[in-house]
């Protein structure tokens, strides 16, 4: 990464026609943002293979889509636009501007949220139009955001701000801040929405925020430099330290404020981890890593990386699509 925060990346992999294959979703593809080389890679995980590569704006960061959607939503840091692509065809079906520096983005089914790193802002983009319809002032600097698993919350990690910012999707008002730690950047929801999982790069941990009671559960030491984070439908919590090239895995729902939990695996992958996505099936985590051009796949039974995909120069951001 370029700043002191971690862009959330995600990577996604094949998974084996075995016994997953009945739950897997038909089609399961996995756009990742190249940064360094200004596009986005389309990786087909029942085919393992790349199937295309998409140009886009100046310096791709982030990437949002809707769970069985169409249009995947990439940010543009540099050109403050994001790029909507067609999830079939590969085409670049719109150009979007927004604030300045587009960093991270999400999306449900009416609205795409965008924040906007350089002026603490988050865009708001009217689905169906293309159109931004606000600019909602946030927290400093603000990193990533995550939708609520019913599309009713989005929580917005605030990087300068120590904070995540909480917006009620049906006012588009910030409607409360969370602290948490020292320049968060990576979040993610459990499966029930009832607990946030954030990254903290500056004090190497990871917060466990109560959505319903506004208030921390915990907070878990991790590995250095912590970026994205991800949860699995089973609510395990796999976390990218950038600092550590590893993979913390903590269980999420055994983490309470009498036992506040710790890292039950540590897993290798490659240089400079920044993110990581889960399947929809529970069978493997995806990370990217920065420097080292690649994917890693992570088996969620094994606790191994069992397989590297090469991409576009210095991945961050990435998204799966179903």
């Amino acid at each position: 990464m370029r700043r002191l925060v971690a862009a959330g990346v995600l990577l996604v992999l094949l998974v084996p026609l075995t016994a997953h294959a009945n739950r897997y979703p038909p089609r399961v593809q996995v756009f990742v943002a190249n940064t360094g080389s200004d596009n986005v890679t389309v990786y087909d995980t029942r085919r393992r293979e790349v199937v295309a590569t998409v140009p886009v704006g100046d310096s791709p960061v982030g990437v949002g889509v809707v769970p069985g959607g169409e249009r995947v939503y990439v940010t543009n840091e540099l050109a403050d636009t994001v790029s909507v692509i067609d999830a079939r065809t590969y085409a670049v079906v719109a150009t979007v501007p927004v604030g300045a520096n587009p960093f991270g983005v999400a999306a449900t089914p009416a609205h795409v949220y965008v924040t906007n790193f350089g002026d603490g802002t988050v865009t708001v983009i009217d689905a169906a139009t293309g159109t931004p319809v606000r600019d909602l002032p946030v927290g400093r600097f603000p990193h990533t955001p995550v939708t609520s698993p019913d599309g009713r919350r989005v929580y917005v990690t605030n990087n300068g701000s120590q904070s995540v910012s909480v917006i009620d999707t049906s006012t588009q008002e910030v409607m409360a801040t969370y602290p948490v730690g020292t320049y968060p950047a990576g979040i993610a929801t459990s499966p029930a929405g009832d607990r946030i999982y954030v990254a903290n790069t500056g004090s190497d941990s990871v917060t466990v925020v109560d959505t319903a009671a506004g208030t921390t559960v915990a907070t878990v030491p991790v590995g250095e430099s912590p970026m994205g984070v991800s949860v699995t439908p089973r609510g395990q919590v796999y976390v990218a330290n950038a600092g550590s090239d590893a993979v913390s895995v903590l269980d999420g729902p055994a983490i309470t404020a009498s036992s506040p939990g710790v890292v039950t695996s540590t897993v290798s992958v490659q240089a400079q981890p920044e993110g990581a996505a889960a399947a929809p099936d529970d069978s493997f985590v995806y990370v990217t890593n920065t420097a080292a051009d690649s994917m890693s796949v992570i088996d969620t039974g094994t606790f191994t990386a069992t397989a590297t995909v090469p991409v576009g120069s210095k991945p961050e951001g990435l998204a799966v699509s179903s």
